[in-house]
This record gives C-alpha cells, sequence and structure tokens, in this order.
C-alpha cells in the first residue's frame, strides 16, 4: 500500500471571490530581516479552489497544497476558520 505524502497547508484571509468556484487567499508571514534582525510582514497570494462557492471576503480559511486544477490553481478550501461578520 503507497503512503501519500504529507500536504502544505496555509492559512489566511480571503481578498477575492468574484470567480466561479475560485478564491485567492492572501497569507502573512513574519520574517527576520537578514542584517538588522527585524521582524518584517511579507505576504502571498494562492488561487485556490472552492467547491461550494461558500467563501465570501474577509473569511479566514485553511487551504492544502492538491494537484494543478488550472493554469494558476495548485490550493484547495479545507475549511473555513471563522466568517466574516
Amino acid at each position: 500500500m503507497e503512503t501519500r505524502k504529507l500536504r502544505k497547508e496555509k492559512t489566511g484571509v480571503v481578498i477575492s471571490n468574484g470567480m466561479e468556484k475560485s478564491i485567492v487567499v492572501e497569507v502573512e508571514r513574519k520574517v527576520k530581516h537578514p542584517k538588522y534582525g527585524k521582524f518584517v510582514k511579507k505576504t502571498s497570494r494562492f488561487m485556490a479552489h472552492d467547491e461550494t462557492n461558500e467563501c465570501r471576503e474577509g473569511d479566514k480559511v485553511r487551504i492544502a497544497e492538491t494537484r494543478p486544477l488550472s493554469k494558476n490553481k495548485c490550493w484547495r478550501l479545507i475549511e473555513i476558520v471563522e466568517k466574516v461578520k
């Protein structure tokens, strides 16, 4: 029996849901500056697959890596951690 490799997971905020079954998630991380040692915020954007179209802008979500679903989509929605009010 084959064992699956662990998939990467990220938590971020939905910044766009204008497409059908797709969302754009912005993930923020803190990186230590190599010279000065100060922590700097870096953001990355990932396009993810939302099968049920239930996410709204501002929702906090968890996404996982998957096979390429389109030119830009290689992440899928796992769960909505927190709904926007």
